[in-house]
């Protein structure tokens, strides 16, 4: 049950990557009134891209508590423990399934948490599909008011309550605004792990980038990467750039680097990607920011999604000095605020939770747009990916919610795990090409 308003808020946020993660955690500490004592508690969903202890540090949110779970394993912490506000920062099956598993605990003892859930960055896919599936959160959060306007007209568009949408920014924005070079000038290439996703594309971009060093020897020249081979993030990653850089004949100032993108960004002049969150956390800041069309402005590369802000550029262009200049009205529909307006950004959200926990009589019960009456032939699969049944009680069989997992339990996990991410990473492409002969 809810936690007393009276008392320090508890918040509890599930995760299943180490971006999400970081989007959860620091969503949690942004809607709560500014200066409250909060209890924080984290759990990781367990799945192929749960983070790792080494992505966990480099995220740099902490929490009172963190461990891992399985959906069945998390509902069942859920009904021991008191929340005020949990935040569900998941793909949307995962986020359609905890809303159900929690509806039926809220059947059961009609209290509950006020449900947040939202998008770690840029929604430039699946947009139907991803939003009614996190249809029943008591928020569902839009990082811009281009979002947010969209999010309304699809719930809708098929009927469902668009209360819910509410209008923030992106949680991590922040650091100091860029005000001139650095010595050395320093150009970064934020890396994403699915885009582009072939082999050709991406070992283009790559050598171009190591062209652009050999060009301007006086410039450093960073590849920002997001994991180590082996580890997964929101995106599965088949050919990391770190791979594809073996063997190469790399210049003096060309760099592989990892880290917290915050600290990187504190030494860039110039922000180079195809389409990744990155380029918002650099506008945020003024940093000068291009969005690669190199490989064509298409929707499968989410590039579109800056059509009119001004920062598309190609590599020739970048080459011979060009450095765009970000378009004000694009900017500021899009949750930049780099306009000193980000600290009000999450004040609605605030105010619509402060008034959910001061319901007089509790929260209404959870009312996902999918049901089993409105998608018999989808929701009972969804569901059951988590072990779920179409009522949201845990399958016959799923796995054990009340006690910890034994060393050969563990021992089993991480070798399946590794399995996965081989199979993902080794033999998945291999056979992919084989198919193209």
């Amino acid at each position: 049950m809810p936690a007393s308003a009276t008392k320090s808020p508890r918040i509890a946020v599930l995760a299943d990557s180490d971006t999400r993660w970081k989007w959860g955690a620091l969503t949690a500490q942004r809607v709560i009134p500014e200066g409250a004592d909060v209890r924080l508690d984290g759990y990781l969903l367990r799945g192929r891209a749960t983070p790792t202890a080494r992505q966990l540090r480099e995220v740099g949110v902490h929490a009172d508590s963190l461990r891992e779970v399985t959906a069945v394993e998390f509902l069942r912490a859920m009904r021991e423990e008191s929340y005020d506000i949990l935040v569900l920062a998941l793909v949307g099956g995962a986020v359609q399934a905890m809303l159900h598993g929690l509806r039926r605990l809220g059947d059961d003892s009609g209290k509950r948490p006020v449900v947040v859930t939202g998008y770690v960055g840029v929604v430039y896919e699946k947009l139907a599909d991803g939003l009614l599936l996190r249809h029943g959160a008591d928020l569902v959060l839009a990082n811009s008011r281009q979002d947010a306007d969209r999010f309304r007209a699809v719930y809708e568009g098929v009927g469902a309550d668009a209360s819910s949408v509410t209008e923030v920014a992106l949680p991590f924005l922040g650091g100091e605004p860029y005000t001139g070079e650095h010595d050395p000038y320093t150009v970064v290439f934020a890396a994403q792990p699915s885009v582009p996703d072939s082999r050709k594309d991406r070992t283009y971009l790559l050598n171009r980038l190591i062209e652009h060093a050999r060009t301007h020897p006086e410039r450093e020249v960073l590849l920002k990467l997001r994991s180590r081979p082996g580890e997964h993030t929101t995106h599965i990653e088949e050919l990391p750039y770190q791979k594809l850089a073996q063997g190469m004949d790399l210049p003096a100032n060309f760099r592989l680097v990892y880290g917290h993108m915050g600290e990187v960004l504190d030494r860039t002049d110039l922000l180079v990607t195809v389409s990744s969150t990155a380029a918002l956390e650099a506008l945020h800041r003024r940093i000068p920011t291009a969005v690669l069309t190199d490989l064509g402005v298409r929707e499968v590369l989410g590039n579109h999604h800056f059509v009119g802000s001004g920062c598309l550029a190609s590599w020739d262009q970048l080459d011979a000095g060009h450095r765009p200049a970000p378009d004000e009205e694009w900017v500021a529909r899009q949750g930049v605020a780099a306009d000193g307006s980000y600290g009000t950004a999450f004040d609605a959200a605030r105010e619509r939770i402060a008034g959910l926990l001061g319901r007089s009589g509790g929260l209404p019960p959870l009312n996902p747009y999918y049901t089993t009456e409105t998608a018999p032939g989808y929701l009972p699969g969804i569901l059951a990916r988590h072990h779920l049944g179409p009522d949201g009680s845990p399958l016959p069989g799923a796995p054990a919610a009340d006690k910890a997992p034994g060393p050969v339990r563990q021992i089993v996990r991480r070798a399946a795990r590794g399995a996965y991410r081989h199979g993902v990473q080794r033999v998945a492409p291999v056979i992919r090409r084989m198919g193209e002969l």
